[in-house]
């Protein structure tokens, strides 16, 4: 069974508190995009975590990650998704986290109930 965690921009997070609605990320017009800045700033910092590209196009980049063939990661214009398998699930966790330094990314977690709070 595998555990995904996302990142999004902040915006998306307090759009989602203000909406309370149930299929909120089901809406593509919720989930604001990154900057090409931020994007890149994203791509590279996976990449200086351990992350490989697996894949790019589409506008979107997929990751393995050099420690755990259970651990990937999905690089879209408006979302990290992380997800992974056993020991994986500590890895993607502090890593989401870790990526939520500088204020503009916040953290959701699906399988523990929203935003992991600052």
């Amino acid at each position: 069974m595998s555990y995904d965690i996302h990142l999004y921009s902040s915006i998306v997070r307090e759009k989602h508190r203000e909406s309370k609605r149930e299929d909120f990320f089901e809406n593509s017009a919720n989930l604001s995009e990154f900057t090409p800045e931020q994007k890149e700033a994203l791509k590279d910092r996976l990449l200086s975590y351990g992350y490989y590209i697996e894949s790019e196009g589409d506008g979107q980049i997929a990751f393995g990650f050099t420690n755990d063939e259970g651990v990937s990661a999905l690089l879209t214009s408006n979302g990290l998704y992380f997800s992974a398998t056993g020991e994986g699930v500590f890895e993607i966790s502090m890593t989401a986290s870790e990526f939520t330094d500088s204020g503009e990314l916040a953290k959701y977690d699906p399988q523990n109930g929203g935003w992991e709070e600052i």
